[in-house]
């Protein structure tokens, strides 16, 4: 299976902590965290994501121009719920169904 490269952007630092180890448990995902505009910008140079995550604490303009940098891979806005609704938004925008 190819590994999932993961871009989790959000301004709480301990938030962005937890849903950066979630992830980066899962066999085959990667996740890499943002906490900015500018270092998402820089990020997309620099590496080759599947899927973004935008979490709590990121605006709506920023949302935009992350949307627009992004244009061609699933941009999810994740704001809570718990480890299986994280790990279902990431399968749902990646149309993968979940080994059993």
């Amino acid at each position: 299976m190819k590994e999932i490269n993961i871009l989790t952007v959000g301004t709480h630092p301990q938030i962005l902590t937890t849903i950066l180890r979630l992830l980066n448990n899962k066999p085959g995902w990667q996740a890499t965290g943002a906490n900015s505009l500018a270092e998402v910008l820089r990020l997309d140079e620099d590496h080759k994501f599947d899927v973004v995550l935008i979490g709590g604490g990121i605006n709506e303009a920023d949302t935009s121009e992350i949307k627009k940098a992004f244009n061609e891979i699933p941009v999810v806005l994740h704001y809570g719920g718990g480890s299986g609704l994280l790990y279902a938004e990431v399968y749902q925008a990646l149309n993968i169904i979940p080994e059993q």
